[in-house]
């Protein structure tokens, strides 16, 4: 039998973390292993469960959602951070996202979009509520290009490598990216990752980021 997704719920409001657990108990292909209400409790028990996927708010007491996910990607690198805010900030998003989150969700999300979310978050790859990806492009065109930056010495990425990253920046997950290329979905698999270790990234979300950055992306894609 599979083993369940196990889930780390990070949320300082008791009654929406409560109605989280209650929602994924409901399925079978879910475990929460755990509730913490601030960042830095959320941390301490993500490094001692390792969950597949940590929920995490983003407006929190003490240390909140940006420093906890930067902390996470540091400290637990093996969880997938999955933001669950209320915040559309443009600056926000593309921190968050920058800092190592697989993906950023508005709390008015359709249960069914979050359960696929989270099972997507499990399998490494990237999502976002659909109303945030203009923000998202907005964002990074407009905001600090500070950000991520590869190594001017690093490896260059192959053409399908280059086409593959483009793909990734609109969001497409690797069965979508084999099926418009017409490959196995293992090799797409196997590029991204080869993209990551070139560009020294850790999600395919700061891929997406870098895309857009550098100008891999046009304007009206």
């Amino acid at each position: 039998m599979k083993q369940p997704i196990r889930v780390l719920i990070v949320d300082d409001h008791t009654l929406f973390r409560s109605g989280i657990k209650a929602l994924l108990q409901r399925q079978d292909d879910f475990e929460v292993v755990g509730e913490a209400g601030d960042g830095l409790e959320g941390l301490k028990r993500a490094k001692s469960m390792r969950p597949d996927v940590v929920l995490l708010d983003l407006h929190m007491p003490g240390i909140g959602g940006r420093e906890a996910v930067k902390l996470l990607a540091e400290e637990a690198p093996e969880c997938n951070v999955l933001m669950l805010t209320v915040s559309e900030d443009a600056e926000d998003l593309v921190e968050t996202l920058r800092a190592g989150a697989s993906g950023y969700l508005l709390k008015n999300i359709e249960t069914e979009f979050l359960l696929d979310a989270i099972r997507a978050a499990a399998r490494g790859e990237s999502v976002m509520s659909p109303q945030l990806t203009g923000k998202l492009m907005m964002g990074l065109r407009t905001g600090d290009k500070a950000g991520i930056h590869p190594d001017p010495e690093e490896e260059k990425l192959s053409p399908r490598e280059a086409e593959i990253i483009i793909f990734l920046a609109r969001g497409a997950s690797n069965k979508e990216i084999a099926r418009e290329l017409n490959v196995a979905e293992s090799t797409v698999k196997v590029h991204v990752q080869n993209i990551l270790r070139k560009l020294k990234l850790t999600s395919r979300v700061q891929a997406a980021v870098f895309a857009v950055e550098h100008g891999l992306v046009k304007k009206e894609e």
